[in-house]
């Protein structure tokens, strides 16, 4: 699983790639923020370290950025469609091997899928500050209650695999509760509860304030 030390570039700098790419920077990742528009990047050259014009629907200007020797890269185009779908093609040929593309429709994400895309999300479901996380690869979910509350989806780290949650002091030393956990092999998930005990297979849910769980989830 690709870890949140390793870059990312976000192609688009509207509502969602904005928070998107914030997010991000705001988490410690290393962020290339990219769009066409000369007046966007001027905008955001304050706010992030590297923001560049360039056009994405040209395969040169991919490789003059460096985006092939990126792991990750997020399409975060808003309401041009062709610019979407040419921009993950050329993503998918430079051979960038975790593609992340903001989908309109559902005709538009198939096509997306089939060309190359290998996530696919609808900001109107998940917005930038969620997806953020979630390519962060930290996590597998990242639900906010409010600002103040979370509950996120992970993996178990090693301090906890292997003893029972009531001898663990999890919630006393990090902030953060074990609320669920889906055994490995199992597509169930139960109640966790002081006897439970974690194996590095399984998924867990965390609930807590969200700066308590971003620290409990960088632990290895």
């Amino acid at each position: 699983m690709a870890r949140h030390t390793e870059p990312v570039a976000v192609i688009g700098l509207g509502r969602f790639g904005t928070a998107l790419a914030l997010e991000l920077a705001r988490e410690g990742t290393e962020v290339l923020a990219v769009d066409r528009r000369p007046e966007i990047v001027q905008r955001m050259s304050g706010r992030l370290g590297q923001v560049v014009v360039a056009d994405s629907t040209d395969l040169e200007a991919l490789r003059e950025i460096g985006l092939a020797d990126f792991q990750r890269v997020v399409v975060a185009i808003g309401t041009d469609l062709e610019a979407s779908i040419l921009t993950t093609a050329l993503l998918a040929e430079l051979g960038v091997p975790d593609v992340w593309v903001k989908a309109l429709t559902s005709q538009h994400a198939r096509i997306l899928e089939r060309i190359g895309a290998h996530h696919v999300v609808f900001p109107g479901l998940e917005m930038g500050e969620r997806v953020a996380h979630l390519v962060s690869g930290r996590l597998l979910d990242w639900v906010e209650v409010d600002e103040e509350w979370v509950f996120a989806r992970t993996k178990p780290p090693r301090e906890l695999v292997g003893v029972p949650l009531g001898r663990s002091g999890v919630r006393a030393r990090h902030r953060v509760t074990v609320v669920s956990v889906k055994p490995q092999g199992s597509d169930r998930w139960t109640h966790a509860d002081t006897e439970t005990v974690l194996s590095y297979g399984c998924e867990i849910v965390l609930a807590g304030r969200p700066a308590d769980v971003e620290r409990f989830v960088d632990r290895p």
